[in-house]
């Protein structure tokens, strides 16, 4: 996936390596310009990135005290960390350590994605993310945490994110490739009560992504986090076996939104929604975009969930890839994927 260009409702501007390098300073001008108000602080989302071609000139520390002197870090609100050097060996460790010790620099911080980082850099699943709990409750007034990658890197490392509490926190997002299910277990045992946006990426077994519904067994009683309205179980191999388990699950009374896209619908899935549709009649919106529903049965659930009065998205239908067996009578074998792996 392509660097953000977008986070928080913000357009996202670099702060270079390169201290020559001072375009970003017109593009800042221009997006005062487009605010009206030049006298104003420009609301953008600024990227720290210090990975794959720029300079060596400049410590991490000494990078991060620049970024921190030149842009008024009193007024940053939304923040995005990128490659940093190698992340697929504990890279990212560095300016996640420099973020939480200089948090008070950075009191309006309110928004953070860490791991912006595309194919070419790093692959998704071997992305090493550290331990973000200590970084979250550097920052007890964020509101919004996005993660990409949870399980990889060289030594094998996966996320840690448990939070004991943190009462701001309404939005938080994991992508990955595989979503191991201690990390599971760790945020739906975190004390989040302000928390109404949860986006999970479960990912593959291949990559680590082992995590059941009984490991999000808090969450899904609706006892965890009761404010939660946006539920993602997405990007998930064993999707079909999420269904029935969706439909028997207290929380799905309170949410507007399921997002179960990205992942390995099939028609058993898809029949048990058909079948199970009346448990999911609260829902303002259902998410199934990237699926492998035949045409039929992709026109039963539409049908069915139109005439409970839910949204569906049910874009991107696909086929699965047939690969021949090798020898003499070797049956074939029909694979699925999901929208996200390496």
């Amino acid at each position: 996936m392509p660097h953000l260009t977008e986070f928080a409702g913000l357009p996202v501007i670099e702060f270079p390596s390169d201290r020559t390098d001072q375009e970003w300073r017109r593009r800042l001008q221009r997006v005062q310009e487009a605010g009206g108000d030049r006298s104003a602080p420009p609301s953008v989302a600024w990227r720290l990135r210090r990975g794959g071609d720029v300079g060596w000139d400049e410590d991490s520390a000494g990078y991060f005290a620049r970024f921190l002197s030149e842009v008024g870090a009193e007024h940053v609100r939304a923040l995005v960390v990128g490659d940093w050097f190698d992340s697929a060996d504990e890279g990212l460790y560095e300016p996640v350590e420099l973020l939480a010790e200089n948090a008070g620099a950075l009191p309006n911080l309110r928004f953070l994605f860490v791991g912006d980082i595309d194919f070419e850099e790093c692959e998704l699943s071997w992305i090493d993310q550290p331990d973000l709990a200590p970084l979250v409750a550097a920052f007890p007034r964020l509101e919004e945490l996005s993660v990409k990658g949870a399980a990889g890197g060289l030594g094998g490392g996966r996320l840690g994110l448990h939070v004991p509490s943190h009462t701001s926190l309404r939005s938080l997002t994991i992508e990955s490739g595989g979503l191991p299910a201690e990390v599971t277990r760790e945020v739906a045992s975190s004390g989040l009560p302000a928390l109404e946006h949860l986006e999970l990426w479960l990912g593959v077994e291949d990559y680590r992504g082992d995590t059941s519904p009984a490991d999000l067994a808090p969450v899904l009683s609706g006892e965890a986090f009761p404010r939660l309205r946006y539920l993602g179980v997405r990007n998930a191999e064993k999707l079909d076996e999420w269904i029935g388990v969706l439909a028997d699950a207290p929380v799905i009374d309170r949410l507007e939104v399921l997002d179960l896209s990205l992942g390995i619908l099939t028609d058993k899935g898809g029949q048990e929604l058909v079948d199970r549709a009346a448990a999911f009649a609260g829902l303002r919106r259902l998410d199934l975009h990237h699926h492998y529903l035949s045409e039929e049965t992709e026109e039963r659930v539409r049908a069915v969930f139109a005439g409970l009065g839910v949204e569906t998205d049910l874009s991107e239908r696909l086929e699965p890839s047939y690969y021949p067996g090798h020898g003499e009578g070797a049956e074939g074998t029909w694979h699925y994927y999901t929208a996200a792996a390496e």
